[in-house]
């Protein structure tokens, strides 16, 4: 199987393009002049593979809060350098171009991180590209470089949009615009998105002035318009997902401390004021408003309010249902995450939990002292960001980061509990 062992947890990959090739044949030299993989005439990779000394990654996508906004997807990992060959200087490291006299490991390179599965297929846990190179050199010791990674979102933070006078279009075909243009030019291979909800505005209020970043715009789009989820995926996909509602019950997950399912070494549980929001005042940037309320919340909890000022939005009938679709009148106990280590699931299990994804439903039980025996509390809830943490003394931890979702039943004909069409239990 490729790829290379992680204790307890699998076998996987971690590569970072050269910019040359890198597995090419080489008469006479004492290791590519092996024909033999991965050293094949001509050279078919510019991707180095660096796992094998690696010694700690960390991946980072999404939110940890539904009220966050999505940001760039991070990855770090710590390289032991033993042998020198990822110094920017060294002109023998096999990763140094000599055609063009430069290192070959350099920042805006693509790196992908990998998992091989229980039948070897590759699954990709993160594709972005290198920002930085941190060299610590020992005196003494082994050098060690640190290495800073970030999704292509990191991309579009750095590009910014020439004034653009904007068309009638829902929030996903905007986004779609603003990929298309010459100074964004986003792959259209590389895109998942879904047409939106809501429409947005396209007055001259709504005029993109020159100078807007191109992250930011997009991002006022999702929290300021239609509230859903815009992210990129774990093999580099840009993903948008339109405003977060109902869910159908089909969790890709099951946690609990009982046995039956997967076992978690970590929960999070909030319980909190500042999950309230009963006041909310919407402003589109034509000037519309929209304010709504909730009494009965406002009695118990007092007044806590949220304001959007700079909405896309611009029919009054969209900023009102976005004014009413911000409100959360009662606080809820919650799961906010939990975390699970690979050394505690089987093989399936691994499988799973390494390619779940934002945006996916999972299911939380856990059991709790109440009187002289126990009560089962069990909930559903939307993943809203993931955190992988590899180490090679202990292993794969994964811990998710959850939202409360609306879940609704599939109607089963005849079934005593699912067979009734209504507002919990709905067509397929």
């Amino acid at each position: 199987m490729a790829g290379t062992s992680v204790i307890d947890s699998g076998d996987y990959d971690l590569q970072i393009a050269t910019g040359f090739i890198v597995n090419g044949f080489v008469l006479d030299d004492p290791i590519a002049g092996i024909l033999d993989s991965p050293y094949v005439l001509d050279g078919d990779s510019e991707f180095a593979s660096i796992m094998k000394g690696t010694t700690s990654i960390t991946v980072k996508r999404g939110r940890e809060d539904i009220g966050d906004a999505f940001s760039s997807g991070t990855m770090i990992f710590t390289i032991y350098d033993t042998y020198g060959v990822f110094n920017p200087f060294d002109t023998s490291s096999p990763f140094y171009d000599t055609a063009l006299s430069k290192p070959g490991l350099a920042p805006m390179r693509q790196v992908k991180l990998m998992r091989y599965d229980s039948l070897g297929a590759e699954e990709m846990i993160f594709d972005g590209i290198v920002v930085n190179y941190d060299y610590n050199f020992a005196l003494g010791g082994i050098d060690t470089v640190t290495v800073y990674c970030a999704d292509q979102f990191y991309l579009l933070s750095q590009t910014s949009l020439d004034e653009l006078t904007v068309s009638a279009e829902t929030s996903g075909e905007r986004i779609e615009t603003i990929l298309d243009l010459p100074e964004v030019d986003f792959s259209v291979a590389s895109r998942d998105i879904a047409t939106g909800t809501v429409n947005l505005g396209h007055s001259s209020h709504y005029t993109i002035p020159a100078g807007t970043n191109t992250l930011n715009y997009i991002t006022q789009i999702n929290q300021t318009a239609e509230f859903g989820r815009v992210f990129m995926s774990r093999d580099g996909v840009f993903t948008f997902q339109e405003r977060i509602g109902q869910t159908l019950s089909n969790p890709v997950l099951r946690f609990d401390d009982q046995g039956n399912h997967l076992p978690m070494s970590g929960l999070g549980i909030s319980f909190e004021a500042d999950q309230v929001i009963n006041r909310t005042v919407i402003t589109g940037l034509n000037g519309n408003t929209a304010t709504d309320t909730d009494a009965a919340s406002i009695a118990t909890y007092f007044i806590q309010t949220t304001s959007i000022s700079d909405s896309l939005l611009h029919e009054q009938t969209e900023i009102n249902e976005a004014a009413a679709y911000l409100l959360n009148g009662e606080p809820e106990a919650r799961y906010t995450s939990v975390e699970t280590a690979f050394l505690m699931l089987d093989t399936a299990g691994r499988d799973d939990v390494a390619v779940i994804e934002i945006g996916d439903t999972i299911e939380i039980s856990k059991s709790f002292p109440s009187g002289t025996g126990t009560s089962q509390l069990t909930q559903q809830l939307s993943v809203e960001g993931i955190e992988h943490r590899i180490n090679v003394r202990d292993g794969h931890r994964v811990t998710l980061f959850t939202a409360p979702t609306t879940i609704v039943y599939q109607l089963i004909l005849d079934d005593p509990v699912y067979g009734t069409l209504d507002s919990f239990n709905v067509l397929g």
